[in-house]
């Protein structure tokens, strides 16, 4: 008999698996959250009467586009903003990874555009991670990189890891909201992104759009907004932050943007978006390398490489959603045809879950955490009893995964 579990995090109570990748229903459909607690609602990705992943038919749609019209359109947009006086006239947020670099790249020496690079950093450098940004700026790149407030970034990360257990959402916020503001101050009208968020099962249909319209780049009330897990009032209050050392990790206010006719283009609605041919532009036309060792989670080596944090925040995804980094790595190339969908169900079986134990300690250090008390009670406190068992031996297993060995009805 199906017992009820209780479910955190606003997920469906029912797990399911797509049938044409390896990606379950229990993916948020967004990343950038402000308010973000264990009772929250959430969306997530929808699953179709054919249980086919919305990532999925948006992977399906791709062979059906007329790429030659779609770059026309492309072309037809950078015409009516390409400065003619060496001025900046479109802005591409990026770290150096193989994305940004192909973005900016492509934009330049391609389409004859003069882009500014922007870079919110990582919370971490690894070493090769700050490498491929230095290579990337010197491929021919001015660059602001902005170094936010070290005290309040640490902080920040602390509490998001303690109250939402995402190590990454005050690097994500960051990084999403330095472009538009960057832009709005220098008076530039474009801002590019790589892929269509749809491309992963996000509910952006939008791919060329005013800033003004995207609610999540701009606050009105700031009583609103949640920096890990906790209200600037809280901040300010409780926690001594003045609100001057928050505003770098805020949107811009709405009023500051219904002054701007900036849009933001998602570049891979207008080229056909193959994350190993984008790698592989990179690596010959940028200096991009991968890592020299596999990530920790995953087979992979040259995805999301240059902060030591981020593997463990694919780590708390497995933990909160039961989705981990090659869930998430394996969905996408099957979806591009570089692997079958039995390759990606032996991929997560392999590597889904692996603890990420190469930066570990350096991290907990750096954000003075108990490394024993986060792998341990802090782990166990968001892992939802419907996603989440222990077997005969007292060990954490999933009820259901995609290899259909999970511990039903624990």
């Amino acid at each position: 008999m199906n017992q009820k579990f209780e479910t955190y995090y606003g997920l469906p109570s029912e797990v399911k698996f797509c049938k044409r990748c390896v990606m379950s229903n229990q993916r948020p459909a967004s990343a950038v959250e402000f308010k973000h607690t264990k009772d929250s609602k959430k969306t997530t990705m929808h699953f179709d009467e054919d249980g086919i992943c919305d990532a999925c038919r948006t992977a399906e749609q791709k062979d059906k586009i007329d790429w030659v019209e779609r770059e026309k359109q492309l072309v037809d947009l950078l015409d009516q903003y390409r400065s003619k006086d060496g001025s900046y006239d479109c802005l591409v947020p990026g770290s150096g990874g193989k994305d940004s670099a192909y973005q900016a790249h492509i934009l330049k020496y391609k389409y004859g555009m003069n882009p500014l690079t922007v870079t919110w950093p990582p919370i971490l450098y690894t070493d090769y991670g700050y490498k491929n940004w230095k290579n990337w700026i010197d491929s021919g790149f001015d660059n602001i990189s902005f170094n936010r407030n070290g005290k309040t970034m640490k902080l920040l990360t602390k509490l998001s890891i303690e109250n939402l257990f995402h190590p990454f959402q005050t690097f994500i916020l960051g990084q999403k909201n330095l472009g538009p503001k960057i832009a709005a101050k220098f008076g530039i009208p474009l801002i590019f992104y790589g892929e269509n968020e749809a491309e992963y099962g996000n509910p952006i249909a939008d791919n060329a759009t005013s800033l003004r319209d995207k609610s999540y780049y701009s606050y009105e009330n700031l009583d609103e907004i949640y920096l890990g897990g906790v209200s600037i009032k809280q901040l300010t209050e409780d926690y001594n932050v003045p609100l001057n050392d928050l505003l770098s990790f805020l949107p811009a206010a709405s009023n500051e943007l219904e002054k701007s006719k900036i849009e933001v283009h998602y570049l891979g609605y207008y080229l056909k978006w193959t994350p190993q041919e984008v790698y592989y532009y990179a690596v010959e036309n940028t200096g991009f390398k991968a890592r020299p060792f596999r990530t920790q989670g995953t087979y992979s080596k040259y995805n999301s490489i240059d902060d030591k944090i981020d593997d463990l925040h694919y780590y708390t995804t497995h933990i909160k959603f039961g989705i981990g980094r090659t869930t998430y790595d394996a969905s996408q190339e099957i979806r591009n045809k570089h692997l079958t969908r039995e390759d990606g169900v032996a991929l997560v079986k392999r590597f889904d879950g692996e603890f990420p134990d190469r930066y570990f300690d350096e991290i907990m250090d750096y954000l003075d955490i108990d490394p024993n008390y986060f792998k341990g009670e802090l782990s166990d406190k968001f892992r939802s009893p419907h996603l989440w068992g222990k077997d005969t031996d007292g060990l954490w297993k999933l009820r259901h995964n995609v290899m259909k060995t999970g511990l039903d009805d624990l």
